[in-house]
């Protein structure tokens, strides 16, 4: 069982953002991508520095690099939510884009930028039966969905940990292993790895998660951010039990509602079926009600 949750920022960095872990990043970044899009390299261009926390960057831990073709990515991860979340997300975007052209380098020289977010909460507001983990968000002509070369510089991916819902039997990709590894790493080990995400990469990053040390200035931000993230979990539990009752009390005034209906309607004189299309009661619940009228 690993003692440490990949879901912390300090751990992700630790885990995907070295230089000897350069192939557990590259594993990550391609289970995102589409097939036609694969990196074969990646160079680290912010590695984890534990020096860094002595200096203030402790919050920082976003994870940069380029691939072969001079590609830019920001991989992060977050564990709670807060306002203006896209909007930081398009900050971020935009500060690695304007700032990869150096003295003598001209707009020819930019190369497109994506921002990787892997976050512990719903952002998107899905159909029931609908739901999406995975989402790709880029610049497109509005009335044609057309990709033009100069433009498409922009590129958001969400990866909404909490929507992957899949049990190990049906879990089949590169990214639902990533997945399953982040969100259960806390129940396995590198001796009880299911088969069904034991990747020579994931069996790595396993290892790298039992063996992962913390200096001072670390275990205090990994416990602050083990407090906020337990904190979020029980206050999103707290949300879901208020909306439950909340949706029990809207039904219940609606139940009220059309048994009101039903009563004025077998009084009026109305059939059931009309009664049933003003108030969706079956004809066995609008009988009960014309009974207790009638034995009243």
């Amino acid at each position: 069982m690993s003692k440490v949750n990949p879901k912390i920022d300090l751990v992700f960095k630790k885990l995907f953002g070295t230089e000897q872990n350069i192939s557990l990043l590259k594993s990550l970044v391609n289970s995102i991508l589409p097939k036609d899009e694969q990196v074969t390299k990646l160079e680290l261009k912010n590695p984890y520095n534990p020096s860094d926390y002595l200096s203030g960057k402790i919050s920082y831990l976003d994870i940069k690099a380029t691939d072969e073709n001079g590609k830019w990515y920001d991989i992060e991860i977050q564990v709670a939510p807060y306002d203006f979340f896209g909007m930081r997300l398009l900050f971020y975007w935009a500060k690695m884009y304007s700032t990869q052209l150096k003295s003598k380098q001209t707009y020819e020289d930019l190369r497109k930028t994506i921002v990787i977010s892997f976050i512990n909460f719903n952002y998107f507001s899905d159909k029931e039966g609908h739901e999406r983990f995975h989402r790709r968000i880029g610049l497109t002509d509005l009335d044609t969905g057309e990709i033009y070369e100069q433009t498409d510089g922009l590129e958001l991916i969400f990866v909404e940990l909490e929507k992957f819902q899949k049990e190990l039997p049906d879990v089949h990709t590169t990214l639902e292993r990533w997945i399953t590894f982040l969100n259960k790493a806390h129940e396995y080990s590198n001796e009880n790895l299911p088969k069904e995400i034991a990747t020579e990469e994931i069996k790595k990053a396993m290892q790298e998660l039992e063996i992962m040390y913390f200096n001072e200035i670390e275990q205090e931000h990994y416990e602050s951010q083990q407090r906020r993230y337990l904190d979020e979990l029980a206050l999103q539990r707290q949300r879901e039990r208020h909306e439950k009752q909340d949706e029990g009390k809207i039904q219940n005034a609606i139940d009220e509602r059309n048994i009101e209906i039903a009563v004025k309607g077998v009084k009026a004189g109305f059939a059931n079926e009309i009664i049933g299309t003003l108030t969706d009661l079956s004809e066995t619940q609008i009988n009960e009600i014309r009974n207790k009228l009638i034995y009243k």
